[in-house]
């Protein structure tokens, strides 16, 4: 017969494996690989969606200029040239586009026409904050100005370094990131359970 005090030992060990086990979970591990530190702008790269606002700027012609919104299918409406595909374009790409049908349309010989993004897509702050959900995108957002805007931190907040889940190339990758962060459209900012 096995006795009580040989089983003890075993079942401490059994308990605190699962406890460990517990205190493990998805709310409290942080990525191993941090965010960058620089990042070039919101501008580069930044791809457009349906519901930003861009500021199309045809030089010389005011009345081909202005801010447009991207429709649900994708596309701007520039005045006396139509719809625009500009989904999936960056600021640079639509900016061609857009010259190029000035050109097929026998408007314009040499149009110069610059686009500007005025929205971008909005960012997210999920967990052990006050008032998680998505938030305006601002140029020169850091973490911290956005666990800010969620409310601060709650009282089971793992504070200092966050969660970043950031879109890079089509595929969403996961960092660490501290509160002097730089953020971009788009990402989603985990606040982790505290780790005791």
């Amino acid at each position: 017969m096995i006795s009580f005090n040989f089983l003890r030992p075993l079942l401490a060990l059994v308990l605190c494996a699962i406890g460990l086990a517990a205190c493990g979970g998805p709310n409290r591990t942080l990525p191993t690989e941090w965010a960058p530190k620089q990042i070039s702008g919101p501008d580069a790269g930044y791809l457009l969606e349906p519901g930003n606002r861009v500021r199309v700027t045809v030089f010389n012609e005011p009345a081909m200029s202005g801010d447009f919104v991207i429709d649900p299918n994708g596309s701007v409406a520039i005045p006396l040239v139509g719809n625009i595909r500009a989904s999936g374009l960056t600021a640079t790409d639509l900016s061609k586009r857009v010259e190029e049908a000035l050109v097929a349309g026998t408007l314009l010989k040499d149009p110069q026409v610059s686009t500007e993004v005025q929205t971008y897509q909005p960012f997210y702050v999920l967990g052990e904050v006050r008032a998680p959900g998505e938030f305006a995108y601002t140029s020169g957002a850091t973490v911290l100005s956005a666990i800010a805007r969620a409310g601060g931190y709650d009282y089971r907040a793992r504070q200092g370094e966050v969660a970043l889940i950031r879109r890079v190339n089509g595929k969403q990758e996961q960092y660490r990131a501290d509160e002097m962060t730089p953020i971009l459209p788009g990402d989603i900012i985990r606040v982790l359970e505290t780790l005791y």
